[in-house]
C-alpha cells in the first residue's frame, strides 16, 4: 500500500508539471526576443554574479563591458548544460514508456522544452556576436562535453541536473529578477527561462530518487565519486573559459593593464564563474535536502571535501 502511495504521488506531481507546462509555454520569438536587440548601455549580469565589483581598478563602464562578457558565456553555459540534460530526460523516460503515461508525457514535454532552450541561447549567442567586438569564443564543445557527463552514471548525472535546475532558480528569483539596471531582453530570457525549470527541478527529484531506489550500496557508492569527477570537470571548463574571457575583455577594453591587474581579472572572473555554476546551487536548501536524504555521513565528507577546493 506505501509503494502505490508513493507512485499515485508521484504521478500527481508528474501531473502537475505537465498543467504548468501547458499554461505557461512560450515562443522565442514572439514571446522572448519580440524583435528586440540587446541594451549594451545596461549590465547583463546583475553584481551578485558577476563580481565585477570586486575590481575597484576597472570604471563603470569597464564594468558593464565586463559584465556582458560573463552573460554571453553565461547564455553559453546553458546551451553546454542543457545538451547533456535533454540527452539524459530522454533516456529516462524511456522506463515509463510502457509504464506511467503521465510521467512519460511530463518528461517528453522536459525535453522540448530543454530543446528550445538551447535553440534560444544559440540565438542569444549569434545576437551579442553581431553587437559585441570580435574574438569571443565559447572554447567547450557541447557535443564532447554532454559525452563525457552521460558515461557517468546516471545516478551522478541526475544529481547533477537537479543541482543546475535549482541553481538557474536561486539566480533569477534572487538576482537577475532583483537587479534594475540590466538589458531589459536579457532580463526577459531568464524570466521565461525560468519559468519552465521551475517544473524541471520537480521532475530531476523524482527521477533522483527513482533511480535511487534502483541501485545498490556499491553503485551508490560509484555515483557519489561520478558526481565528484563531474563537478571537477565543471570547474575545468570554468578554469579554462574564465581565462578566455578575461583576455578577450582585456584585448578590447581601449587600455593597457598590468600583468598584475590581468591577473586580478581572471581570478575574479573563475571565482565568479565558480560561485554561479558550483557553489550557489550546492547551498539551496532543497538540493541539499535531497541529496542528504540519499547519501551516508561518508559520502557527504567526501562531497564537502572536493568542494571545499573550490571555494
Amino acid at each position: 500500500m506505501e509503494l502505490q502511495h508513493t507512485q499515485n504521488s508521484d504521478t500527481n506531481r508528474y501531473a502537475q508539471c505537465i498543467d504548468v507546462s501547458k499554461r505557461i509555454r512560450w515562443d522565442i520569438e514572439n514571446d522572448v526576443i519580440r524583435g528586440r536587440k540587446f541594451n549594451f548601455s545596461k549590465k547583463f549580469l546583475p553584481d551578485g554574479l558577476s563580481m565585477v565589483n570586486e575590481l575597484e581598478f576597472l570604471t563603470e563602464d569597464e564594468k558593464r563591458f565586463l559584465s556582458q562578457i560573463q552573460g554571453r558565456t553565461y547564455a553559453n553555459i546553458f546551451g553546454l548544460v542543457e545538451r547533456f540534460i535533454c540527452a539524459k530526460v530522454m533516456e529516462v523516460s524511456n522506463d515509463h514508456a510502457l509504464g506511467d503515461q503521465v510521467a512519460l508525457e511530463a518528461l517528453v514535454r522536459f525535453s522540448d522544452e530543454e530543446l528550445k532552450h538551447q535553440e534560444l541561447f544559440r540565438r542569444l549567442d549569434q545576437m551579442a556576436a553581431e553587437q559585441m567586438p570580435a574574438g569571443y569564443q565559447f572554447l567547450p564543445d557541447p557535443n564532447e562535453v554532454a559525452q563525457v557527463v552521460l558515461n557517468k552514471s546516471s545516478w551522478a548525472v541526475l544529481g547533477l541536473t537537479l543541482h543546475i535546475e535549482l541553481f538557474t532558480q536561486v539566480h533569477y528569483k534572487e538576482s537577475i529578477e532583483q537587479e534594475s539596471n540590466l538589458s531589459d531582453l536579457w532580463k526577459d530570457v531568464f524570466l521565461y527561462h525560468w519559468k519552465e525549470e521551475s517544473q524541471h527541478a520537480i521532475m530531476d527529484e523524482l527521477e533522483w530518487q527513482r533511480e535511487d531506489h534502483k541501485i545498490t550500496d556499491a553503485q551508490r557508492e560509484q555515483g557519489v565519486s561520478d558526481l565528484i569527477d563531474l563537478v571537477v570537470a565543471v570547474d575545468g571548463i570554468l578554469q579554462i573559459q574564465s581565462e578566455h574571457d578575461a583576455n578577450y575583455f582585456v584585448s578590447n577594453c581601449g587600455r593597457t593593464f598590468t600583468s598584475e591587474e590581468v591577473k586580478t581579472i581572471q581570478a575574479m572572473l573563475l571565482k565568479a564563474y565558480r560561485w554561479t555554476y558550483i557553489l550557489s546551487g550546492v547551498q539551496v536548501p532543497l538540493f541539499q535536502r535531497v541529496l542528504w536524504s540519499l547519501i551516508t555521513e561518508e559520502q557527504g565528507a567526501r562531497i564537502q571535501a572536493a568542494l571545499a577546493t573550490l571555494a
